[in-house]
């Protein structure tokens, strides 16, 4: 098994070749399946830059729901006794994964809700505006407890008051978000660095081993990159490929953060309680 490396490739084909029990965290962003129907324009008639990839299309939601539960089996069965699972989706498909992770016998540890702080309006005035996304945090069942979770790591980084399930993060803009030579996002749904942080920080320890089966332009990898953790990144489409590879490449600089949480892991106190539901 090949680590930091990103493998070019269908995810459930290439998870196939991911030994048993070998991965230490998970990060998964899989398509949505937005089942967007018209085009959407703004007030002043521009039309609004949605998300209609074909990677994010499927013929049925019996479709859909059938490509999720092969590509799960499959972060189940690499997945480590003591790892967990992340992930994200929106009202579009997050009931219909979280439903599939719970038949399939995973164990929800936490719902974190992503709050946007700059979320696109609802143009038409006909619903609220959508301001989050839900992330799932599982571990394989029920009965696998000794999971990583790095609270007073994650305390230190909330200003030493316990972090909580809502995280206030902005969507991915300015200077990081990705463009083509066109000038337009290269990516969708590019999550921002922020959120990735996060997830990692809290649930994984340095040396250890983040898979990414949908990698899309690799934040993922960059964030594990900066974190001192291994990456493996499994993504289909080779623009995306070629774009996390040169963004990977760039990363010269580590989060402050590792600066003290070496210090801080050592002093956690290994028999912290672990919440059963």
């Amino acid at each position: 098994m090949k680590i930091n490396t990103i493998i070019q490739g269908n995810c459930i084909e290439e998870l196939k070749n991911i030994p048993d029990n070998s991965i230490d965290l998970i990060f998964a962003d899989p398509p949505y399946n937005m089942q967007l129907k018209n085009v959407l324009y703004r007030p002043n008639n521009s039309k609004v830059d949605g998300v209609d990839d074909e990677w994010d299309k499927f013929a049925s939601f019996s479709e859909y729901d059938d490509f999720c539960i092969s590509w799960l089996n499959e972060c189940k069965r690499v997945l480590k006794d003591t790892g967990t699972i992340w992930v994200i989706g929106s009202y579009h498909n997050i009931f219909r994964v979280g439903n599939i992770m719970l038949n399939l016998g995973f164990w929800i540890l936490n719902d974190v809700t992503w709050h946007k702080t700059n979320p696109m309006p609802n143009f038409l005035g006909t619903r609220f505006t959508n301001a989050t996304e839900t992330l799932l945090w599982c571990s394989k069942g029920e009965q696998y407890k000794k999971y990583t979770f790095n609270h007073k790591l994650m305390k230190k980084y909330n200003g030493n008051k316990q972090m909580t399930s809502v995280w206030q993060i902005k969507l991915c803009v300015g200077k990081e978000r990705l463009k083509g030579n066109d000038g337009k996002k290269a990516h969708s749904t590019q999550k921002p660095e922020e959120l990735l942080k996060r997830v990692i920080l809290s649930t994984s320890k340095q040396g250890d081993i983040v898979l990414d089966p949908f990698f899309g332009t690799g934040t993922t990898g960059v964030v594990a990159r900066k974190l001192k953790r291994k990456y493996i990144g499994i993504e289909q489409e080779p623009d995306y490929v070629t774009l996390a590879k040169n963004r990977i490449k760039s990363v010269k600089t580590l989060y402050k953060e590792v600066e003290w949480e070496e210090e801080i892991i050592e002093k956690i106190d290994e028999n912290l309680p672990q919440e059963d539901s």
